[in-house]
C-alpha cells in the first residue's frame, strides 16, 4: 500500500524454534554499520516481530522495496549479516532473499479517508 512517504512492505519468514533466544539478542544490538546501511538503501520505519513458534513478520516504509533490495544486497556489511544470521531461518540460503511479501488487504485510515474523515 502506497502512502505519502512511500509504500509499506510486509514480510513472512520462519526462524528455527531452537534459536529465538539468540535471535532476539542478535537483533537487540544489530551492527551500527548495519543499521546505517538498512537507512542509506531506503529502509525506513523497519520492524520485525517474532512469534514463539518462529514466525518473523516484517513491516518497513521504502520508496521502492525492490531497489532498495538491490541496493542493501550491494553492501558489504549485508553480505556479512546475511551470513551472521543464515543458521537462524528454517529456509537454506540468504535470509533476506526468502521474505514472502504480503498483499495488504485493509488500512484503517485509508477507509476513513474515504469516507471524508
Amino acid at each position: 500500500m502506497s502512502t505519502s512517504s512511500g509504500a509499506r512492505v510486509c514480510f513472512t519468514s520462519r526462524v528455527r524454534a531452537d534459536r529465538l533466544d539468540e535471535y532476539r539478542a542478535a537483533h537487540a544490538a544489530v551492527w551500527p554499520e548495519m543499521l546505517r546501511a538498512l537507512r542509506d538503501t531506503g529502509w525506513r520505519d523497519y520492524h520485525l516481530y517474532l512469534r514463539d513458534d518462529g514466525l518473523l513478520v516484517g513491516i518497513l516504509v521504502t520508496d521502492d522495496y525492490a531497489a532498495a533490495q538491490r541496493r542493501m544486497a550491494a553492501t558489504e556489511v549485508n553480505a556479512r549479516w546475511q551470513e551472521a544470521m543464515s543458521g537462524f531461518f528454517v529456509d537454506e540460503g540468504n535470509p533476506d532473499e526468502g521474505f514472502v511479501v504480503l498483499d495488504e488487504v485493509f488500512h484503517l485510515e485509508t477507509q476513513l479517508a474515504a469516507l471524508g474523515e
